[in-house]
């Protein structure tokens, strides 16, 4: 915390109280100009995307391909970030009259990345230039092949190189380490926007990029890459136009979803960016990006129904197989007392691991890997705790493994079937000799503790000016003692309580809501006071707007 001089001496100079003072000084915001640039975004902020190493290669290449109206094929990964990072640039190009095709891999068959059937395939019907994006960095040997075969490529991703960078005419990727770009967190989608943005601000008007930047702010928040400088700023813009004048497509899944109110960070991690990855992970992603790329409202509306379909058959084989994961933890003493979680099964949907994999960490909190057969071969998904790396974990077994990438939160690999128990012994003992105790409890941070007489719309209203939130920027956590509840104690769903809160020493009252928070009723019956972690929300009912304090955790005091 910072310390009470400096924090009454800054709260005065921007004319804010200690609590929201606080905040910003925690995340880094400790100037005038930091805090004035941090409460109104702007597009002039966004970085020279010729800083970015081999931009200019990128930017020349495009402009040949163009002049000379070469056919370019982009190609792209299947989730969110890259159907999104497709259909930007493909909108974007066939608006310059660009004779162009996309190439989605079939996660089933060709699995993540440029594939050897999709070089073939380019090669085969006489494309020129491959733009390739989200996916790439460690495709040195399909870059080669492509060369074999006339293929040129522009790669743009955001994943960790290997020490080699495929010899293509341009690689962008801010973590490249002889990248000098001053934004390393970039999603998939948000470097297709870079590119987009290099040749517009060379050769175009460079505001037409920005008809498509909520495709940005979609990836951006389902990628969960931090919303910190450029992501905040694209995130921003992005929401705004998703909110006041989306693409069909958006507009379409929007409606399908039922969404009435503002959609912000959280919403789109929710409702839209499921629906996206649903065609990918049950049936081909170009159903996403056909979706995306949708003219008018009558064809977004029909092929977002076929999205929404494949999301339903989606969610039945992802409560399925973690049905099945949680039973083999349950009924194994060794895996229900490893300090990770490494699971196969050869029947399960491939589409849904990812998922699978989250929803055991929601319940055993520690890292955890799902695998599968494809292709007589065994691919899974890894996903990791709070300060847990599991992308070194997975380094740490490569020599088991035929490939992986990913991040230090969510990473993907495929072995020989042979390899799985050595995999599994290896990744369980790298794990259990880094993995410190604190990594193995879910912590709630707190941002700074208050009284509810501070909460008030106004006090609403500045905190609503630090959207968006996400990583790095999460919607700040408030915490209250001598709370008790006054009114309306129920739970509802078995799961979840809502309740009247109220502080001693205060006047205000708030609606309070705790998801699964509901084995917390006997405490809040009792009538004693507690402690309550919670943020606070807007709550639109009827027209009316009221806040509300949406609990996080409660504690006896």
């Amino acid at each position: 915390m910072p310390t009470r001089e400096l924090l009454a001496e800054f709260s005065q100079q921007l004319n804010l109280n200690t609590y929201l003072t606080a905040i910003l000084l925690q995340r880094g915001i400790d100037t005038v100009d930091k805090a004035k640039d941090f409460f109104r975004p702007s597009l002039k902020h966004l970085h020279d995307p010729f800083l970015m190493k081999d931009m200019e290669a990128a930017v020349d290449r495009l402009r040949s391909a163009l002049i000379s109206n070469e056919k370019i094929l982009i190609y792209g990964d299947y989730d969110v970030d890259g159907t999104t990072a497709v259909a930007l640039v493909y909108r974007y190009l066939r608006g310059l009259k660009a004779k162009c095709e996309i190439y989605i891999p079939d996660r089933n068959k060709e699995g993540y990345g440029i594939s050897q059937a999709g070089v073939e395939w380019a090669a085969e019907n006489n494309f020129s230039l491959v733009i390739a994006l989200d996916c790439g960095i460690k495709a040195s040997d399909m870059v080669m092949l492509g060369s074999h075969k006339g293929l040129e490529f522009i790669i743009c991703d955001h994943h960790l190189p290997d020490d080699k960078i495929p010899n293509a005419v341009a690689v962008l990727d801010p973590k490249r380490e002889d990248c000098p770009y001053p934004y390393k967190e970039l999603s998939g989608c948000g470097l297709g926007f870079k590119l987009l943005q290099g040749y517009a601000s060379r050769y175009e008007d460079e505001s037409t990029i920005l008809q498509y930047i909520d495709l940005v702010a979609v990836s951006i928040a389902s990628d969960i890459v931090p919303i910190t400088g450029e992501n905040r700023i694209l995130a921003h813009f992005g929401l705004k136009k998703l909110n006041e004048d989306p693409l069909p497509g958006l507009k379409a899944l929007r409606e399908i979803a039922a969404i009435k109110n503002e959609l912000d960070v959280s919403g789109i991690v929710f409702y839209l960016g499921p629906r996206i990855n649903a065609a990918g992970r049950v049936a081909h992603g170009s159903a996403a990006v056909d979706l995306l790329t949708a003219e008018t409202d009558e064809e977004a509306t029909v092929l977002a129904e076929g999205v929404n379909i494949k999301n339903d058959l989606r969610r039945e084989f992802d409560a399925s197989i973690t049905e099945e994961a949680i039973a083999l933890i349950e009924g194994d003493d060794v895996l229900r007392e490893a300090k990770s979680t490494v699971l196969f099964k050869n029947t399960w949907h491939k589409g849904v691991i990812g998922i699978v994999a989250a929803r055991c960490i929601e319940k055993y909190y520690r890292p955890t890997v799902i695998l599968t057969e494809s292709n007589e071969k065994i691919t899974g998904s890894a996903r990791s705790v709070n300060g847990f790396n599991v992308y070194e974990a997975i380094l740490h077994c490569s020599d088991l493994l035929e490939k992986f990438g990913g991040h230090k939160y969510a990473a993907g690999l495929t072995m020989q079937r042979e390899n799985l128990e050595a995999f599994r012994e290896r990744f369980e003992d790298y794990v259990s000799r880094t993995i410190t105790d604190e990594m193995t409890v879910p912590v709630i941070e707190v941002d700074t503790p208050i009284v509810f007489d501070r909460i008030t719309s106004k006090f609403m209203s500045i905190l609503k000016q630090m959207a968006p939130f996400g990583p790095e920027n999460q919607r700040p956590v408030f915490e209250a003692s001598r709370v008790y509840v006054i009114n309306s104690l129920t739970t509802f769903k078995d799961r979840h309580i809502r309740f009247q809160a109220a502080q001693e020493g205060s006047e205000n009252i708030f609606q309070a809501v705790g998801f699964d928070l509901a084995s917390h009723y006997e405490l809040l019956a009792s009538g004693s006071t507690f402690r309550m972690a919670f943020t606070i929300e807007e709550n639109v009912f009827n027209g009316n707007t009221s806040l509300q304090l949406k609990v996080k955790d409660i504690k006896a005091e």
